[in-house]
């Protein structure tokens, strides 16, 4: 059966969502990782594909959509690697890559100590631990320079402190994260934001210099955290709109874009959608469910492989072994009204399905109907992106419909 995957940010700072720099040069020549998802992109330098084909092959991942970023030293042009089977998580903000993924050199970002930077960045089902570097990216024609990412699961840093096991277990390996890397462009900068930059018990605890295998928390400065690489591009650097075909149950794939940017091109121009203005702490808004509202506690989150939610009254049965997902005997037609801080409002229709006949073929990838139980939250994760075209606006970043952050679909 294939895992549960919900990349919501576990906890997020005063001033937006968790998330560093540092640079090398290099004349290695370039190297790749191919292990699926993701491609080249199609036409437009906007554009990047995004595949439901999952880079761990059959029966590794449901319901996660994947990319390739191209990874170089700082100033190199020669010193490359693209990397496929990359997450593309509207959950999150900042570029993660896994260490065993990575053979480009990159140069560690220091604190003031002059001790590395090491980040613990926490999300619903684990944290990822790794050190704070800078890359040149480029997600086809668009680059980001001198980019603070975070090296998930460094041999270098291999001791995680006793503060990050607190907000969860490691997901620091291939097996554990289910893919090479993470790709976020959610609503904010960058993934801390202020509170990374005071001291004291304000500060979540999120970034660490580390003297060998002692790791003390830090402050961190806006410019040094890990940061959307949206925000890095010279234009196209407002938001991102994720545009995928519909879903009808399970299938083998499912294709689209990501495309880069809101209002700045034809191929991504706001058109009928409705925005929605969200939480500028958290990127929420409301949903109201079978008489229940979850006020500022539902959220846009293409990296979560489900719907989650508490079914309340209704009680849709659990499965017997992955009780992380509803199995009801028959299909459900259910429907939720959406706000936004602005009072915008829609209904959304969706279906929840027997997740353990969804899943029975591990050569489906692309799943519409998987639901699961969220206490007091409401996860519209991949199956919500299905069939729909769905704008990230990015906090601070103009566009036609006004400054992020907001969502709009």
């Amino acid at each position: 059966m294939k895992p549960m995957r919900r990349n919501k940010l576990f906890a997020l700072s005063l001033a937006g969502v968790f998330i560093a720099a540092a640079g090398c040069s290099g004349g290695t020549s370039s190297s790749s990782i191919n292990t699926g998802g993701g491609g080249s992109g199609s036409s437009g330098t906007n554009i990047q594909s995004i595949s439901s084909t999952p880079p761990g092959g059959p029966g590794s991942y449901v319901d996660g959509v994947f990319t390739s970023v191209t990874v170089c030293s700082p100033g190199s042009t020669t010193n490359c690697q693209t990397i496929d089977g990359v997450l593309l998580d509207t959950g999150s903000s900042g570029l993660r890559i896994l260490s065993s993924a990575l053979s480009v050199s990159l140069s560690q970002q220091t604190g003031a100590n002059g001790d590395p930077v090491v980040e613990c960045l926490p999300f619903v089902d684990g944290v990822t631990w790794g050190p704070v570097q800078t890359a040149d990216i480029t997600i086809n024609g668009e680059q980001a320079k001198s980019l603070p990412i975070q090296v998930i699961g460094s041999s270098n840093f291999s001791t995680v402190s006793n503060g990050c096991l607190n907000y969860g277990a490691p997901e620091d390996t291939f097996a554990d994260l289910g893919a090479n890397g993470i790709l976020g462009v959610g609503n904010f900068p960058q993934d801390c934001g202020g509170g990374c930059t005071e001291s004291g018990a304000n500060n979540p605890g999120l970034y660490y210099t580390c003297s060998g295998a002692n790791c003390e928390v830090t402050t961190e400065s806006i410019a040094n955290q890990v940061a959307n690489p949206v925000i890095f591009f010279p234009t196209d650097n407002n938001g991102v709109l994720i545009d995928l075909s519909s879903v009808s149950g399970a299938q083998a794939n499912v294709t689209g874009s990501v495309i880069f940017g809101i209002g700045t091109q034809s191929n991504n121009a706001l058109g009928s959608a409705t925005v929605y203005t969200v939480d500028p702490n958290y990127g929420n808004f409301t949903t109201t469910f079978n008489n229940v509202t979850y006020g500022d506690n539902a959220y846009l989150d293409s990296g979560s492989n489900a719907l989650y939610f508490d079914s309340n009254t209704m009680n849709i049965p659990v499965c017997n072994d992955l009780t992380f997902w509803y199995c009801p005997s028959s299909t459900l037609n259910l429907s939720a009204t959406n706000q936004g801080f602005n009072g915008a409002t829609g209904t959304v229709s969706f279906v929840v399905g027997n997740a353990d006949t969804l899943t029975a073929n591990d050569s489906d990838y692309a799943v519409n109907g998987l639901a699961g139980p969220n206490p007091g939250m409401f996860d519209w994760g991949l199956p919500f992106f299905f069939g729909r075209k769905v704008f990230t606006a990015i906090e601070g970043q103009n566009t036609p419909a006004g400054a992020g952050p907001y969502v709009a679909y």
